[in-house]
């Protein structure tokens, strides 16, 4: 049994990256499309509307999702009252959005939120349907179904939504492809999860499950409050157009950065789990992990940086121009939260849970002043306190856990130089070469000089010793992440 485990994992790790790498390229083809076909405006009021959908998909998941994966056993009739329970939720959620929509709309003096919202609502409903049966798929380790119907119902609706756009439906193409998406993966975790909920019973209970739940529920609203802070500041004090210019620049840098770090968890996270009780070997580990994240993603990010203008004409198109400042902000900001993600990975292996709880309400304090601060000087001004943030909270990070576990302190700052110093090199190079030939040639021209100029820059920056035997690190730690994945 425990073999049928660990191969239902390793086939689960792999689909889920798959499913991972697949929406990503989703994702990007739906900026680059629809980018082209609507306005900021446009993504403005979705962002604004999106804001309020996010903390009602928090209240109506109520963190049973995790209650009834986590759960040692689940009986039927549990599992049936807690899909009554998440539909409940959800429908009176949904009634809630569409009685508050009438305020909303007039508080932001966007009277085009007062349709989007209304039509939203019905998300609530869908998504409370279809919560348990995404539970118990991840309950027998149906990976493979679960990746089908996210990547299916996230290409139906690119597909509604592009058709929309091309018809002139303005902002109606994102709502609808809000809507197609939640339908049809709704409709296919019904196909795949293969049971019919019976009649809600007493005699089943389940009071344990919904105190976990309320308990997560506060710290994700906690989480979600203190993320949404730049997009009510950008909204409040400049509107739904230059929420547009901010949202898409954040979708095109972060968003596919958060999904790739969520897998690498997953594999990194056993492999320090096991190592910690060998000092040595667990140190290894931090340090070779903190290479791994930042050059492997650190410099293409300040590569994206450098080359920001012909990116962002290329993904979203000429009326995004504007944009440019902002996605180099948060091209900084992924790469130093990068940097500071092994800290992650080390509070929850070495089981300091609480101590992370007490860090990230610091951190989170750091991120809103800088961000407040920031707001002063505008849209750019918010998103440069989105980038400052990290390099405050990151050596903050390492001091606070070199108090309560011993910690390879100067070989992490050391490494995080190296890194820096790399992926600042290659971002210089790129936005030299770049900005001299786009006049000249063109965006695609100048992205290819700038790639070009930044490995030059890369290459001759191996000459020096320390860096080489980074590079042998990474290759070590890569087949030790391979070996453990078997």
């Amino acid at each position: 049994m425990a073999q049928d485990l660990a191969h239902s994992a390793a086939r689960g790790a792999l689909f889920t990256m798959g499913a991972q790498l697949a929406r990503i390229l989703l994702q990007l083809l739906s900026v680059v499309v629809l980018a082209r076909l609507l306005t900021p405006h446009d993504y403005g009021l979705l962002a604004i509307a999106l804001v309020l959908v996010g903390i009602g998909e928090i209240l109506r998941d109520f963190g049973l999702t995790s209650a009834a994966v986590q759960a040692p056993t689940l009986t039927e009739g549990q599992r049936d009252n807690l899909f009554w329970i998440n539909s409940a939720l959800g429908a009176a959620l949904a009634v809630v959005v569409l009685l508050a929509s009438w305020p909303i709309a007039r508080l932001s003096d966007q009277p085009e939120l007062l349709g989007i919202v209304q039509a939203l609502s019905v998300v609530f409903v869908l998504n409370g349907l279809a919560t348990q049966y995404r539970a118990q798929l991840m309950r027998a380790l149906r990976f493979t179904a679960l990746a089908v119907a996210d990547i299916v119902s996230a290409a139906v609706a690119l597909g509604a939504a592009v058709a929309a756009a091309l018809l002139g439906a303005g902002y109606w193409a994102l709502v609808l492809q809000q809507l197609v998406a939640a339908l049809a993966l709704l409709a296919l975790l019904v196909r795949f999860g293969r049971w019919r909920p019976r009649r809600y019973s007493r005699r089943h209970e389940i009071g344990a499950l919904l105190r976990f739940g309320g308990h997560l529920v506060a710290t994700n609203l906690i989480t979600y409050a203190a993320s949404q802070v730049d997009t009510v500041l950008v909204a409040a004090r400049f509107g739904a157009a230059p929420l547009g210019l901010y949202n898409r620049a954040y979708q095109l840098v972060m968003t596919p950065l958060n999904q790739i770090r969520s897998p690498l968890t997953n594999v990194a996270l056993p492999v320090f789990s096991r190592a910690q009780e060998d000092r040595e070997r667990f140190n290894g580990f931090v340090v070779a992990g903190q290479l791994a994240l930042g050059y492997s993603l650190g410099v293409p990010l300040l590569l994206m940086c450098g080359m920001a203008e012909p990116v962002v004409a290329i993904m979203l198109g000429s009326q995004w121009e504007a944009a440019v400042p902002v996605l180099q902000c948060f091209a900084i900001a992924g790469a130093l939260t990068t940097l500071s993600f092994v800290g992650y990975w080390v509070y929850v292996s070495r089981g300091l849970s609480r101590q992370l709880l007490h860090y990230s309400l610091v951190s989170t304090a750091i991120r809103v002043t800088c961000i407040v601060a920031g707001s002063f000087f505008g849209v750019v001004g918010i998103a440069a306190g989105f980038a400052i943030a990290p390099a405050i909270a990151w050596p903050l990070s390492i001091f606070w856990l070199s108090r309560l576990t011993e910690l390879p302190v100067r070989e992490l700052y050391r490494g995080a130089a190296r890194i820096l110093l790399v992926s600042a090199s290659g971002a210089l190079a790129s936005w030299a070469a770049s900005t001299a030939v786009l006049p000249l040639a063109g965006n695609w021209l100048a992205l290819i000089a700038g790639l070009g100029a930044a490995a030059l820059a890369l290459s001759a920056l191996l000459l020096l010793p320390q860096l080489r035997r980074d590079a042998r690190t990474l290759v070590s730690f890569g087949r030790l992440m391979l070996r453990r994945q078997r």
